[in-house]
């Protein structure tokens, strides 16, 4: 499956697109160790950019993720959820939430990995809800910037996973 939406449609410049290679980066997590993309070849990945910690919608879409992880699981794919806010804010989100997968801090240089995948909003400070369904081999399967304040549909989730194991 290769699927690519950006709402509103050509408005995201610099978004890479189903079929490129996924940019590279190293971020810390809540823990405060470094986890390197490229280092996660060999299993499917998702990555989920999300606005702030404990805003309402990225806490419905994350909790839903924590809910469903099974799907992700059984796709053998790592969910990394990135953020513009601290290590510390996160390691607090994470054990409020109940979150047993990483959440990436995006914090300095700010936005640095959100505006490499095109979904960092200077005007704001912020990211853009953006999901990137990376392959084992590195290459963007699925990719999605939904509009502001739209959640993401976990059932595309499970679509685009379930293609991955079908290629």
């Amino acid at each position: 499956m290769t699927h690519t939406r950006l709402d509103p449609p050509g408005l995201r410049p610099g978004v890479p697109v189903v079929g490129q290679e996924a940019p590279d980066f190293e971020l810390v997590n809540q823990f405060g160790e470094p986890v390197r993309l490229s280092e996660l070849r060999g299993r499917n990945v998702v990555v989920v950019f999300y606005p702030f910690a404990f805003s309402g919608i990225c806490t419905g879409e994350l909790c839903e993720i924590r809910d469903n992880l099974g799907i992700f699981e059984h796709a053998d794919a790592t969910v990394l959820g990135v953020s513009v806010d601290s290590k510390f804010a996160l390691r607090a989100y994470a054990d409020k939430e109940g979150y047993e997968f990483d959440l990436l801090a995006d914090f300095w240089p700010h936005g640095e990995v959100a505006e490499k995948y095109g979904v960092f909003d200077a005007a704001t400070g912020m990211s853009l809800r953006g999901t990137f369904i990376i392959d084992a081999a590195g290459i963007i399967r699925y990719v999605v910037v939904n509009p502001r304040g739209q959640a993401r549909d976990l059932a595309e989730y499970r679509e685009a996973l379930s293609a991955l194991g079908q290629a």
